[in-house]
């Protein structure tokens, strides 16, 4: 029996594809122009009000005497911890379920499925979480170190299934090459697994701790939204960050505070790129290694 191909169903289909790419392409235009635009209202209104009072003064009832300074350094403090503990505990629960679990276990296995669906929880319920847990459980109060460990808990699962994924992305022939001269199951990962899969786990890295820099929900419940004129200088403080700064400022009916809203939202862009970039140095060092070695 010969196959005859049907040209006439094969462009109808061709033709609709071509429509749904035009509109997806069209789509994909104004939402960069929606962006752009805002961007740009963003950059225009709060530029000018960037100045070094503004960045080492603290809040006021007064706008021209306000500044970002506690926001900003709780904000560079809470994502430093919150990294240090999610990265090292999400890095090491997915090499563990990857690498050492057992692939018929159903605990294991329900592990797993509860960690996709803790991605998919509201951050609301993290911050409920931390305040019952952190703030009144082990007694933290409303402190940096509360802050971080509750926005560890929110990011914490981005971190596991995007190591997961770059861990099960690795072909088996590395390890049983590794296992074939010798080595450990820890050398194999560590000298075999871990360079191979290091720029898709930083890629989940920048997108939790993305996440992280801009939520405010947890931070409102566990009492950061409090007046905070000190920054933090060790991690049993009180604390505020740049975004809930941004939501008390908004909030008030004075047009100057609006302003230096929008000052804060370009500070916090800025903060977010120089992060983003540091990861994305870190990711291109290890690709560049990565073709030494193959």
């Amino acid at each position: 029996m010969t196959f005859r191909p049907d040209f006439q169903l094969y462009k109808k289909y061709y033709i609709y594809g071509a429509i749904f790419q035009f509109i997806t392409f069209i789509l994909n235009i104004i939402v960069l122009l929606l962006l752009a635009y805002l961007l740009y209202s963003i950059t225009y209104t709060g530029v000018p009000y960037i100045t070094k009072d503004f960045l080492l003064n603290p809040p006021s009832r007064f706008p021209e005497k306000s500044g970002i300074y506690p926001a900003l350094m709780g904000t560079i403090w809470l994502i430093g911890l919150t990294a240090l503990f999610s990265i090292v505990m999400g890095v090491f629960a997915a090499i563990y379920l990857e690498e050492y679990s057992s692939k018929k276990n159903k605990i294991i296995e329900l592990i797993k499925i509860n960690i996709q669906n803790l991605a998919g929880i509201p951050s609301i319920i993290y911050g409920i979480l931390g305040l019952t847990l952190f703030v009144r459980g082990l007694s933290l109060g409303r402190s940096l170190l509360a802050g971080a460990l509750t926005m560890s808990l929110l990011v914490l699962p981005t971190i596991t299934i995007a190591t997961q994924e770059a861990l099960r992305a690795i072909p088996d022939s590395f390890r049983f090459a590794g296992f074939g001269i010798g080595m450990t199951r820890w050398q194999v990962v560590r000298y075999q697994i871990l360079p191979l899969a290091m720029p898709g786990i930083l890629t989940g890295i920048i997108l939790a701790l993305s996440r992280a820099i801009g939520e405010t929900a947890p931070l409102i419940m566990i009492g950061a939204l409090t007046y905070v004129a000190i920054a933090p200088s060790s991690i049993m403080d009180s604390f505020t960050v740049i975004a809930i700064q941004i939501f008390n400022w908004t909030s008030l009916p004075q047009e100057g505070f609006h302003k230096l809203a929008a000052a804060a939202i370009v500070i916090l862009i800025a903060v977010l790129l120089i992060m983003n970039s540091l990861s994305i140095v870190l990711r291109i060092y290890f690709q560049r290694k990565l073709r030494k070695i193959q």
